[in-house]
Order: C-alpha cells, then sequence, then structure tokens
C-alpha cells in the first residue's frame, strides 16, 4: 500500500528541492515532479518527493484522517494484546 501525505511548503530551495512541515516536523524533498510551487501551497508528499497540490481545506480534512486512522490503529492494537 503505498500512502502520500500533504504537507506545506515552507521554504524553496535551490536544484527543484523545497522545504516543508507537518506537525512541526520539517523535511527537505523535490519538486522535480511538479511545477509551479509556492511557499504556503500544500503537497502531497510521497517517497520524498512532492505529486501533487491540494488546498488548505483538502490537507487539514486528510491529516484529520490519518490521525483518527492512527488511533484506531493503536486502540486495535492494544485490545489486540
Amino acid at each position: 500500500m503505498c500512502l502520500a501525505m500533504p504537507v506545506e511548503v515552507v521554504e524553496l530551495m535551490d536544484g527543484q528541492r523545497a522545504r516543508v512541515s507537518v506537525d512541526g516536523v520539517t523535511r527537505e524533498i523535490s519538486l522535480a515532479l511538479m511545477d509551479d510551487v509556492a511557499v504556503g501551497d500544500f503537497v502531497l508528499l510521497h517517497v520524498g518527493f512532492a505529486i501533487g497540490k491540494l488546498d488548505r481545506e483538502e490537507a487539514d480534512a486528510t491529516l484529520r484522517d490519518l490521525a483518527e486512522l492512527a488511533v484506531l490503529t493503536e486502540s486495535a492494537e492494544g485490545q489486540a494484546t
């Protein structure tokens, strides 16, 4: 299963690179597959590459869903032991 995470672009760097952030965690990613990305944009991050843009509402909804899934997974794992 593949998963792309929404992240916010916080800095554009040389060489089609950007620094992105989610939940206070930052990392450097490649923008080689994307055109017209700006600071403040939300992009989908997959294996180190931005693969698409989304708006803030879509990003927030996806991050909420992923957080809820993590809680449900932890709960299910706790019940299995």
